[in-house]
């Protein structure tokens, strides 16, 4: 392994988009050659990450059509991480000089937007790591040579995004390559990392700019309506109990109830009998508020038709309140819910454009 390095290290000074014969070269050590030293261990990898065998994914590109400036070959847990631009991996980034390469526990750096697939918010990616280093504090704590930024030199967007990226990477230099027993020894430590991340993605409702628990939960339901079967989605962890949902769902009309009283509003909770949740009164004011509540950062929430119908009737006299960020506590039961972060938009004017259909009813004609 030590070898291939070195050759694709070699390699990456004489870079250019198309693909002339040292690419073809680096194309060759990228796609068959690494791959298939990887493979080589996939038993001790699947131990390593506590997953199936015939989970462990292994894929090494250099770039379809052009070539990329960073080459880079991965270990993922094919449920979790199907495609490179999503889900948590383990993988080895060459530098633009040649001087280094980086074996690095990091995430899908772009994500579709708008039906094009698009960088990441480096804040956003920041945000990720937060999540993902204290997982895995206890087991990083034993070694001193793990560095948390890495530097690939790269000039484009799609090598900037693995460098904002990288959880934590172990670098190492073109002239001081270990021996292939030690590369084989941090191979599995580092996915040993990758598999106590999965372990705790699993168990989180709600990942620093993945698609939002309540969100999910319509998609899938929808999907199941309309008779379809939906593979696992990688990163996505549990979808909410009834519990949990109901904790949720008093928070955030506990704090929107306290936002409005202290206003001077009279409120009252009307989501029993109503379309929307809080009926509000103030001399010859009137409010009508929908509330909505998500563990989530809140970018997303999920409306009925019948909820958007009567907003769009009561507007102006209407508002939005989205409490995110709540936390739930299972140390009772049922949970119970804290903290929240309160927004609110008033008058709230519903725009055809910030809408997302998720399914439709179609007339047969039968």
């Amino acid at each position: 392994m030590d070898d291939l390095l070195s050759k694709v290290m070699d390699l990456q000074p004489a870079w250019q988009a198309k693909n002339s014969v040292p690419m073809q070269r680096r194309g060759v050590l990228i796609r068959t050659d690494m791959p298939n030293w990887l493979r080589e261990h996939r038993e001790a990898i699947a131990e390593a990450m506590d997953v199936p065998l015939k989970d462990v994914g292994i894929q090494g590109r250099d770039g379809a059509g052009q070539k990329t400036e960073v080459a880079w070959a991965r270990v993922f847990s094919q449920e979790r991480s199907p495609s490179a631009t999503g889900g948590w991996y383990v993988v080895y980034l060459f530098d633009m000089s040649g001087d280094r390469v980086y074996l690095s526990l990091n995430q899908g750096t772009t994500k579709w937007n708008g039906g094009e697939l698009k960088p990441r918010d480096p804040s956003e990616l920041r945000r990720r790591n937060d999540w993902a280093r204290p997982v895995i504090r206890e087991q990083v704590s034993t070694r001193s040579d793990l560095v948390r930024a890495i530097d690939l030199g790269a000039r484009g967007p799609l090598g900037q995004g693995y460098e904002s990226g990288n959880v934590i990477a172990i670098e190492y230099r073109r002239d001081a390559l270990p021996t292939p027993e030690v590369l084989t020894k941090d191979l599995l430590f580092m996915t040993h990392l990758l598999g106590t991340v999965y372990k705790a993605e699993e168990a989180t409702l709600h990942l620093p700019g993945d698609v939002a628990v309540e969100v999910r939960e319509a998609q899938e339901s929808a999907d199941t309506t309309a008779g379809r079967r939906r593979s696992r989605r990688s990163g996505q962890g549990f979808l909410l109990t009834a519990g949990e949902r109901r904790a949720i769902e008093l928070r955030a009309v506990l704090l929107a109830t306290e936002h409005f009283q202290a206003e001077g509003w009279s409120v009252k909770d009307v989501g029993a009998t109503q379309s929307y949740d809080l009926k509000l009164t103030r001399g010859d004011e009137r409010l009508h508020v929908e509330v909505k509540g998500t563990t989530s950062e809140g970018t997303q929430v999920i409306l009925t038709r019948s909820e958007v119908d009567r907003q769009r009737e009561l507007a102006p006299h209407n508002a939005l309140v989205v409490v995110h960020s709540i936390s739930l506590d299972h140390s009772t039961e049922p949970p119970s819910a804290a903290g929240g972060v309160l927004h609110c938009t008033s008058p709230w004017i519903i725009e055809d454009d910030s809408l997302t259909v998720i399914s439709y009813v179609h007339r047969t004609g039968l």
